[in-house]
């Protein structure tokens, strides 16, 4: 249950268009991450809300922030969407995939016979 709860927690972060767009920077940023201010600058909302959105995204797990002397960078926390896009694939797409291969088996037994 803790990792549907995790999941869906994260999922819902990113249901926010605002924190969806900071994500996405971070995630394009790669390993270095952005400053605090690139991020506002790109993102372009006031440095409050971007505080709020940043520690949604934190509390969740998906972003890290860092502090170099007065500087605040945040990275994206890619173990944890590693760890969503499994759950995801494992636990909600797996009958799914069954009844593909199911379908394919039916199919290719359907031409033998046709």
């Amino acid at each position: 249950m803790k990792e549907l709860e995790a999941t869906a927690a994260c999922l819902e972060a990113l249901g926010n268009p605002t924190r969806l767009e900071i994500y996405r920077q971070l995630v394009r940023a790669g390993e270095e991450g952005k400053s605090v201010g690139t991020i506002q600058k790109a993102v372009g909302v006031p440095a409050s809300t971007l505080s709020h959105h940043l520690k949604h995204l934190e509390l969740v797990g998906l972003v890290e922030r860092r502090r170099a002397g007065t500087t605040h960078t945040c990275v994206a926390n890619y173990m944890t969407m590693d760890e969503v896009l499994g759950f995801l694939t494992e636990e909600c797409c797996a009958d799914s995939a069954l009844r593909r291969a199911h379908d394919h088996d039916h199919r290719a037994h359907k031409l033998k016979a046709g």
